[in-house]
């Protein structure tokens, strides 16, 4: 075996003055450096807060008070319609084969309230007050727009909640008061053209009841850049004012002969585009439906049609072939 008591042992390191390993290497890459600070021997018995630049706290007083409820604008007056009634000239509804409020029901009548049925039931439906004005147009002249626009507001007229305003929008050729036996006067245009005016004062009573007329007005060159402007809402939204049963139906020139008809498409929620069964052509009717395309809801209405012998004929089953 080795005999270990051979080797010196290393001198016991109290008995020497040499710096440990750690020592030397705490000199040779300064790890003095990062000792510890020193821990004091008293500690303050709360902490303090140091604010550089303190600020007085507001006192309850100074709160901001809450403000109290607005109350909300009072609702604007409704608008209503009067003035002296103008007679409805029932023989000349006759003779262009116009409805007549107070004749038998017809076929054409028939034929009519389930149009209206269908274009109130839509207003209704819809929250817009534009949805209450109906756009009665046409893509040519000949198919028949004036005398289904004036029967469709007849028709209306018969409802026992509401009333109808028929606008003649024909500023160049208008129709509406010959053909119901009025007299022309100012209108629409004027009510345009005239802030000092209001549209209410030159609508025409008639002794229909609920039925009232509001005629083309003057005629100007600048019809539709009238149209056009921002005053065109406001007369229309005034029409309207504070009577929900109340319908706006227009009678507009034709859609391809004028632009009055696409300018009033923008104000309208409903369109109806009459088209002759025997005349009117396909390749129209897509013009026509693009140029009213600012219209949300646009109906076809076939007008001039014929009825087979089997076929559906209303009137007949009162007693009247008509």
């Amino acid at each position: 075996m080795t005999d270990h008591s051979a080797h010196p042992l290393p001198p016991s390191s109290d008995n020497t003055d040499e710096d440990s390993l750690f020592e030397r290497a705490s000199a040779a890459f300064g790890l003095d450096a990062m000792r510890l600070a020193p821990v004091p021997q008293e500690l303050a018995s709360e902490p303090v807060r140091l604010v550089r630049d303190p600020k007085r706290r507001a006192s309850p007083e100074e709160h901001a008070r809450i403000a109290g409820e607005t109350e909300a604008p009072p609702p604007e007056p409704s608008v209503s319609l009067e003035g002296v009634r103008h007679a409805i000239d029932r023989e000349r509804l006759r003779r262009q084969g116009l409805i007549v409020p107070e004749a038998e029901p017809t076929a054409l009548l028939e034929e009519f309230r389930i149009i209206k049925r269908q274009l109130i039931a839509a207003a209704r439906d819809n929250a817009d007050p534009a949805a209450r004005r109906i756009l009665v147009c046409s893509p040519l002249p000949g198919d028949g727009k004036t005398f289904c626009a004036t029967n469709l507001a007849i028709a209306m007229a018969g409802e026992r909640d509401g009333e109808v305003v028929l606008v003649d929008a024909d500023f160049a050729k208008p129709s509406i008061p010959d053909a119901l036996g009025l007299p022309r006067g100012p209108g629409l245009m004027d009510a345009l053209a005239n802030p000092e005016l209001n549209v209410e004062d030159v609508v025409l009573a008639t002794d229909i009841p609920g039925l009232f007329v509001l005629p083309a007005g003057q005629q100007i060159a600048s019809d539709s850049e009238w149209l056009a402007s921002a005053r065109t809402a406001e007369v229309l939204a005034r029409l309207s004012r504070g009577a929900p049963g109340r319908m706006i139906v227009f009678d507009s020139p034709p859609v391809l002969a004028a632009s009055i008809a696409a300018d009033l498409a923008r104000h309208v929620g409903q369109a109806v585009l009459v088209a002759r069964a025997d005349s009117t052509a396909q390749s129209a009717l897509e013009d026509s439906v693009q140029l009213l395309g600012a219209c949300p809801d646009i109906k076809l209405l076939l007008n001039a049609t014929r009825f087979s012998p089997s076929g559906r004929r209303f009137g007949t089953y009162y007693g009247f072939d008509g």
